[in-house]
């Protein structure tokens, strides 16, 4: 999986800063013929590639409407295929609206692959299989089990337990080319056993200084020792150099940069992002 991090800060979503207990993941598709990572995420940090409309839904209402997942799949500018986690995990969701049973935006994670024209069997295969590591990957940090009833759904399936808004996704797409999401759950399975049993989530250069989640763990209270803090996880500049003190873990990114994201807890640190591996300790 090549994870990297951009938080929507601007986001009302992000600001309202609602949280939830993770009991499931819903998989979208984003209807649109638009393959680039870039369209929706943003602003460029040199991997995405620049959005010249600038309409990206890292903004307070993106094409006025409350709207925001937590992830996405899709393409960097160089044509490989990368995740982007656009939220804290565990932070309430605009991805899914409500049904007639209530919204899985109170209880799962939702994450959106760009669509492209539905014609590319190449492009679906990666995105696919990217998206089975991030299921595995969020599986194995909030214990879900990936073939329990409910767990593991797309937006069509929501809809039909009258947890989400009528959309048809990702069944518009997927058995176009002999896919299906009890296929998806199964393979996720496979691959959280594999990861289980010692097996790497992370593929490419993304494994270089590879947090040891053993150590530190979201929701850990640790001492930042002061420093430079990121509004991204692979951040080129800083956004200041808050001073010491006691902060929370609310997010790991393993694999980039900066890959502790932490909030102050006290009046002795401002420190409110991402942070490298050595400016933190328990």
């Amino acid at each position: 999986m090549n994870l990297h991090t951009l938080i929507f800060t601007n986001n009302d979503c992000y600001k309202a800063g609602r949280r939830i207990t993770v009991k499931g993941i819903m998989v979208h598709s984003t209807g649109a013929n638009n393959p680039n990572l870039k369209r929706y995420v943003g602003p460029d940090d040199g991997l995405l590639g620049e959005n010249i409309y600038g309409n990206y839904w890292n903004t307070p209402r993106p094409d006025g409407k409350e709207i925001c997942p937590h992830a996405f799949i899709g393409k960097l500018k160089d044509g490989s295929i990368a995740t982007y986690q656009v939220l804290p995990w565990d932070m309430r969701g605009w991805h899914c609206g409500s049904g007639s049973n209530g919204s899985a935006n109170n209880s799962h994670i939702g994450f959106e692959i760009c669509e492209d024209g539905l014609t590319d069997a190449d492009y679906l295969d990666k995105v696919y299989k990217e998206a089975v590591e991030l299921c595995a990957y969020l599986c194995r940090q909030y214990n879900l089990n990936p073939q329990a009833d409910g767990v593991i759904i797309d937006h069509s399936e929501g809809h039909a337990r009258g947890i989400a808004s009528n959309h048809s996704d990702v069944g518009n797409w997927w058995p176009k080319f002999g896919k299906s999401m009890d296929a998806f759950r199964t393979d996720v399975a496979a691959a959280l056993n594999s990861q289980s049993q010692g097996g790497d989530s992370l593929d490419g250069d993304n494994n270089n200084a590879q947090p040891d989640a053993g150590e530190v763990k979201i929701g850990d209270i640790v001492q930042f020792k002061g420093g430079p803090h990121y509004v991204s996880s692979d951040a080129a500049k800083d956004n200041g150099k808050p001073k010491a003190g006691p902060a929370k873990v609310t997010n790991i990114s393993i694999g980039a940069k900066h890959p502790y994201h932490i909030i102050h807890t006290d009046g002795s640190s401002n420190v409110y992002g991402w942070v490298d591996a050595d400016k933190i300790s328990k």
